[in-house]
């Protein structure tokens, strides 16, 4: 009976990396804990299992804001799903543009929408809120949406064109024979094979605008127009009378769509990644 020398190692790694994952889990563990705690105790009780039980967080704070909870949630679903339609329709056909058509300054475009990816954000804050205010956007889901349309995010166009660039190109030969032309090729050929990478873009186009909190904050001012991190911010207040056993409770039910969007997508997820070079 022969014995594997690489065991010892494997079941060492495989135990650190258990305990990298309760350590990772440990914030998730704690929220979902504290929601079921009474407000007072969410910071006096360190246990993770509550001494004390209160479920009515979960009714309260789905009523205790101006608007029922469900009505942030809705308004975030609406701006996930149209913004991550403009994602992969822009960045996309950005990515066809770049990876398999060959037109004069390509490199040099390619290589500008790269350096978009190295701009930080905040930079473009002051000019893009005074564009948005002069087009009376402000107050309105238009700045939340509509640079999704226009292709601004580098790092998905980049992600895609990584992808397409990896098919073959005889498929784009055997279109032309066809009497194919470059959008054709894109819409029957190129974009059904591009499946993997469009459903990496849509989990981390969902992710980035469900959580986003400053674009939000600065250009709605309506409450009924709130996402769900802005309701969320509700629950704290200033003077210290913060409905934490609410928040944590309402933070959960925020944070299920994403862990079952991640879920569902995570196959996907992972080729996508695999095919792309981003490794």
């Amino acid at each position: 009976m022969t014995t594997d020398p690489a065991g010892p190692r494997r079941f060492l790694r495989h135990v650190l990396l258990c305990g990298a994952g309760v350590v990772m889990m440990y914030p998730l563990l704690w929220m979902i804990s504290s929601s079921v705690k009474p407000s007072a105790r969410v910071f006096t009780d360190e246990s993770l299992w509550p001494a004390t039980w209160d479920l009515g967080n979960y009714a309260r704070g789905w009523s205790s804001l101006a608007e029922p909870f469900s009505l942030y949630l809705v308004n975030s679903a609406v701006i996930v799903t149209l913004s991550i339609a403009g994602n992969l329709l822009s960045c996309s056909l950005a990515a066809y543009a770049f990876a398999r058509l060959r037109f004069r300054g390509r490199q040099v475009f390619f290589a500008l929408m790269l350096g978009t990816m190295m701009l930080p954000g905040h930079v473009l804050v002051v000019p893009q809120y005074v564009l948005f205010d002069r087009l009376g956007w402000l107050n309105t889901y238009y700045p939340l949406l509509v640079p999704h349309f226009l292709a601004t995010n580098g790092f998905y166009i980049f992600l895609m064109v990584q992808f397409m660039r990896s098919l073959p190109d005889e498929l784009d030969d055997a279109a032309r024979l066809d009497g194919c032309g470059p959008f054709r090729t894109f819409w029957k050929i190129i974009m059904p094979l591009c499946l993997p990478a469009f459903a990496t873009t849509a989990i981390f186009t969902f992710i980035a605008v469900w959580n986003e909190f400053f674009a939000p904050l600065l250009y709605l001012t309506d409450p009924q127009l709130y996402t769900v991190p802005l309701a969320l911010r509700q629950f704290m207040d200033s003077e210290g009378q913060s409905q934490w056993g609410e928040m944590f409770a309402m933070s959960f039910v925020s944070l299920a769509p994403v862990i079952g969007f991640f879920i569902a997508g995570q196959k996907y997820l992972v080729k996508g990644i695999a095919t792309t070079g981003l490794r």
